[in-house]
């Protein structure tokens, strides 16, 4: 059963006034979601999505639903985390205050963070934050978060999973194709580079020049094989090589970067603002792919996208379409959305796409909705 706290901190100075968005209670759980295809890459396969979820509620009694994921463990340990003082920390906060309420929850687990475990725990706090903002405000997530555009481009990862033969690759990608997508991700990584560049070879001989050939490699490769498979895969026209060394080798990154015209794209690995900072501020990344679960929520997401901007960088964020939609719309830089239906198993509707677009939601909160129903049944007791 899920814990619930109740009740408001004693305010101090520093404390936010009481107000109506003033947070007096919030409770968390984990539905097990199976995987809507298998989905395997050169380090790993996507067992389960271990959805971890948060509500608020505010003292005018409306509340904020918000959540963040792993692909098959660790959920317990956000779970535990969250229950373990993380929400507690929240109670008395003003909702309408993001910021706030992210550094109150932040400065409630000083010792565990920066990581991953405390990233996505705060992100579950923080998305249900903005949901419940959204919600109040009356204005959808994308316009209030920035309201740069009201749609954005569609790739496809659902069709290059490392464990597809070339004929199923280029099945896939023709599809893509036929739907109006201008791209499409192709996983990379195999023992033997040149089954990798027969797989690359077939997909860009079938889709032709003009369609936008993206490649993930999964932190799978030393510095010096990523170099030497990038000036491999250079006549193919990719449109960006993706993690292709640790995210902890920046170094690596660096001279990867320098040393090839494809553009670098990381951040899914990443947990904090910092470590996109050095990317950026070292020239080590083209493409900057923050996940809103593991950079610890939409407020220090935002963060990211604009120091992207800043340095003339693009955004194009990892997973989470359902939820990145919306950010994706409401920054000026944002490249792509990234197409892996995953939640489907709890929602009763669908991303609307035109043209090979995502068009941003007109409904409020997170622009998710959710079958309360089915997530019950999938609730880890």
């Amino acid at each position: 059963m899920p814990v619930q706290t109740t009740g408001a901190r004693s305010q101090t100075p520093a404390a936010n006034t009481y107000s109506t968005a003033t947070i007096t209670s919030a409770e968390a759980w984990l539905c097990d979601l199976p995987v809507e295809t298998v989905r395997t890459d050169a380090v790993q396969a996507f067992i389960k999505q271990e959805t971890i979820f948060v509500r608020i509620v505010t003292a005018d009694g409306s509340s904020g639903l918000g959540y963040s994921y792993t692909i098959g463990t660790g959920g317990q340990a956000v779970l535990a985390m969250l229950r373990g003082g993380m929400l507690e920390a929240v109670i008395g906060e003003d909702a309408d205050r993001p910021d706030a309420v992210w550094y109150a929850a932040f400065n409630s687990t000083r010792a565990t963070t920066v990581g991953a475990i405390s990233s996505l725990a705060l992100a579950a706090i923080d998305t249900a934050v903005w949901d419940s903002r959204s919600r109040r405000a009356g204005v959808p997530l994308w316009k209030l978060a920035g309201g740069a555009s009201a749609s954005v481009p569609l790739y496809d990862t659902e069709g290059g999973w490392l464990h597809l033969t070339p004929d199923e690759l280029v099945h896939q990608a023709q599809a893509t194709v036929e739907r109006g997508m201008p791209g499409a991700k192709l996983k990379v990584g195999l023992p033997n580079v040149h089954d990798d560049l027969e797989r690359l070879r077939a997909v860009r001989d079938a889709v032709g020049p003009d369609f936008h050939l993206m490649i993930d490699a999964n932190q799978s490769l030393s510095g010096a094989e990523a170099i030497r498979r990038a000036r491999l895969f250079d006549p193919l026209d990719i449109f960006w090589f993706e993690e292709p060394l640790p995210a902890e080798d920046l170094s690596g990154h660096e001279q990867l970067a320098r040393s090839t015209p494809i553009p670098i794209a990381v951040g899914e690995s990443m947990y904090s603002i910092g470590q996109f900072k050095e990317y950026l501020h070292r020239g080590a990344a083209s493409v900057i792919q923050v996940d809103v679960a593991r950079v610890g929520g939409i407020t220090p997401w935002l963060k990211v996208a604009h120091l992207a901007e800043s340095f003339n960088v693009r955004v194009a964020p990892h997973f989470l379409m359902e939820l990145h939609l919306s950010l994706a719309c409401a920054v000026p830089n944002a490249l792509y959305l990234e197409h892996i239906p995953q939640l489907r198993a709890i929602t009763t509707s669908e991303i609307m796409v035109r043209n090979g677009r995502a068009l941003a939601p007109s409904s409020l909160g997170l622009g998710i909705d959710w079958d309360f129903d089915a997530m019950e049944n999938l609730r880890v007791r």
